[in-house]
């Protein structure tokens, strides 16, 4: 079975534990990792620091983004990824609170893949979640690093 690497960037401990209870899914092999901002998603992503081990940071099949989080908030996040050669084909889900729609408007200018704004419901949230994975990794064909 083949195993799926989903990153996680939210500084919410709540937010986090209930999306990767939200996400777990019986017929996919999910693997998460998770980083509480964006400086520490940058290293996760360009394998610095803490990182930098070989194996310590597997490149992610997609990509869950808070906008809000410390430091290099999602947007500056998106906005690096988006123009960097070889990480701009890594989907990028932005999964946030924000309805506004100039963060709306600015996240799909950015290049973001899907905008997801996060219900209050835990039960609607779970479905949400549940959909967006059987899209991601079963639907449609994700792209696979060249070189």
């Amino acid at each position: 079975m083949h195993q799926w690497h989903l990153l996680l960037i939210e500084d919410s401990d709540e937010d986090a534990v209930a999306t990767m209870r939200g996400l777990r899914h019986a017929e996919l092999n999910l693997v998460f990792h998770r980083c509480i901002t964006g400086d520490e998603a940058l290293d996760y992503l360009y394998q610095r620091k803490r990182y930098a081990a070989l194996g310590a940071a597997p490149r992610p099949d997609l990509i869950l983004l808070d906008l809000n989080l410390p430091a290099t908030d999602g947007r500056a996040l998106l906005a690096v990824i988006k123009d960097d050669e070889v990480l701009r084909t890594i989907p990028v889900v932005v999964l946030t609170t924000s309805n506004n729609p100039k963060d709306i408007e600015a996240c799909y200018r950015r290049g973001a893949n899907s905008y997801q704004i996060k219900p209050v419901d835990y039960a609607r949230f779970k479905q949400i979640l549940q959909t967006m994975l059987a899209y991601w990794f079963q639907t449609v064909t994700l792209p696979h690093p060249l070189g």
